[in-house]
């Protein structure tokens, strides 16, 4: 075992000494040492049951002859942090977590970890502290929220987000603005809709780091207590066999989970996600690969706020696994990846069939014949950008008008809210890409504001920042370079003809080719003061398109 060296011998007697300081026992220190990662605070609704899930897991990695040490991860709620200085520091955490985890279970030396994660960015933080440690490890999350019900309807975080749009154009009232804030999110857990958190935390599944259910078994039913025990048994199983993440987390598991990914229509940060996840594997990927898979996979899925489904119908109509046996059925799931049951892909899902066709949608009756997710490229973006376009209606797939540049969200938001913004718009947002931001932050705000005053039919939005999971509509982040890399998307103006074509997996700044490189040459991008670790973070982070990694 790792910890043996720490343990054993004469020369490790101050070592034990510490450890009985802890009130270890012999037969304790003598066992193996599993860290337990555990995420829980009193800020995140997402997080504020993890500690019934870490005593769970606790037990379950003692049941199994462990001994389980607990040490913490932190988290941002990213809703909190929604349309504020709060969420320059939600992406920017990924790597904190990361770096964090890193450095306490190799200062530690424990031979096996279980991370419990569940909201946004603690996920793929997590997953790439798991691949750099690379010891036995095994993820159960806290679990989704259940939906809320207003007038009779199931809603979400989305509902919430969109009423204050519709509160702003007069569509409601302050009483049912204030029926949405009190009734949309009624139990602790990730928020239900496929938003970044439970993207992740499915995606976990079919990388095939957490068992069944991590991603969809409500956070508030005895079966997640039940399944973070098994977790806790299951990292010891893992390590008896010495099967360890970059064992599991190989360059077709990364496929299967951009497969999944495609299937479910899950959150655009996953475009951001799984490219740095891979990244710490050893394996690069770039967001073509994305559009090559999202070809030839149906999207089985409209969950909210795409849909009027929710993660508790996705548990229930048979989870992930349900959704993989479905690709599965022509062929888009390779099989033979081990999982952290000890078994393949294939041996876990052969069993796990579709419950309810409006659910999952069965693979010869798709939604589309295509992904959930495109990247698009063009002038605009010469190295991509991304869209939900499973989120996108119809009649706004392909879109052409005039720019209404802003260079933040603020701006953007006051001209939303005030009425500024006409049907036929390109609403252009930029100096919120990671390094201009800096931190990237989710335009939730904006995007809800345009679907709640009801111009989600004839109204885009474009920015070299990023989009929460809840949003829905014409929606094009990640541009690639940023406006603070001298980006194409720091010189459009005011008026210009933007172009967006999803089917073609195309946008295009409709300016004279000459006229564009002399507004390029003349280009001085703005910069803004930093200090601290944003200041830090903005002179590493890459752009977008490769997953806003720390070079």
């Amino acid at each position: 075992m790792k910890s043996d060296s720490l343990k054993n011998g004469a020369q490790n007697a101050p070592h034990r000494a510490l450890y009985h300081a802890l009130g270890l026992t012999d037969e304790e220190i003598s066992r193996p040492l599993v860290g337990i990662v555990s995420s829980y605070n009193e800020i995140v609704p997402g997080h504020m049951n993890i500690d019934k899930i870490t005593d769970a897991v606790k037990l379950g990695v003692a049941m199994a002859g462990g001994t389980p040490i607990v040490f913490p991860a932190i988290a941002v709620c990213d809703g909190i942090a929604m349309g504020h200085t709060g969420m320059k520091y939600s992406l920017v955490t990924r790597d904190l977590i990361a770096d964090s985890t890193e450095a306490m279970a190799l200062a530690h030396g424990f031979d096996a970890l279980v991370m419990i994660p569940n909201c946004d960015k603690n996920v793929p933080g997590l997953l790439m502290a798991a691949a750099r440690v690379n010891v036995p490890t095994v993820f159960v999350s806290g679990g989704p929220m259940l939906a809320g019900h207003v007038d009779g309807a199931k809603t979400s975080f989305s509902s919430i987000s969109e009423a204050v749009g519709e509160f702003n154009a007069g569509k409601i009232t302050e009483d049912k603005l204030r029926e949405y804030e009190c009734k949309t999110c009624p139990t602790c857990g990730s928020c239900s809709g496929m938003y970044t958190a439970n993207s992740m935390n499915c995606l976990t599944e079919a990388l095939g780091m957490g068992l069944r259910g991590n991603g969809t078994i409500p956070a508030v039913y005895s079966a997640r207590i039940e399944l973070a025990k098994h977790a806790g048994m299951a990292v010891m199983e893992l390590l008896r066999k010495n099967i360890r993440p970059r064992d599991i987390m190989t360059k077709d598991a990364i496929f299967n989970a951009l497969t999944v990914d495609m299937a479910l229509g899950c959150s655009t940060n996953s475009m951001l996600h799984l490219p740095a996840i891979a990244h710490e594997c050893g394996i690069e990927i770039n967001l073509d690969i994305a559009n090559d898979i999202s070809a030839k996979t149906p999207n089985l899925c409209h969950l909210a706020p795409a849909g009027r489904t929710y993660i508790e119908e996705l548990d229930e109509a048979g989870g992930v696994y349900a959704v993989m046996n479905e690709l599965n059925k022509k062929g888009l799931i390779n099989t033979d990846c081990i999982t952290v049951t000890g078994k393949t892909v294939g041996e876990n899902i052969s069993e796990c069939v579709n419950l309810n066709h409006n659910v999952i949608r069965p693979i010869e009756n798709p939604y589309s014949e295509t992904g959930g997710i495109a990247v698009l490229r063009g002038n605009l973006a010469p190295e991509g950008s991304v869209v939900k376009r499973s989120a996108v209606l119809p009649e706004m797939l392909v879109h052409e008008g005039p720019a209404r540049v802003f260079d933040c969200e603020e701006d953007a938001q006051a001209a939303i809210n005030s009425g500024k913004i006409k049907p036929g718009d390109v609403v252009v947002i930029r100096y919120e890409g990671p390094k201009g931001g800096p931190g990237m932050r989710e335009m939730l705000n904006p995007t809800s504001a345009i679907m709640g005053m009801g111009l989600g039919n004839s109204v885009a939005l474009i920015t070299d920042g990023r989009f929460s999971g809840a949003t829905r509509g014409a929606c094009v982040g990640h541009i690639t370079p940023e406006a603070a890399s001298g980006g194409v998307i720091g010189v459009v103006k005011e008026g210009d003809i933007i172009s967006i074509n999803i089917p073609e997996n195309r946008i295009e700044l409709k300016v004279d080719e000459d006229e564009l490189q002399e507004r390029l040459k003349n280009f001085v991008p703005k910069t803004k003061e930093l200090s601290g670790y944003l200041r830090r973070y903005a002179e590493l982070v890459s752009g977008g398109a490769s997953g806003a990694i720390l070079n």
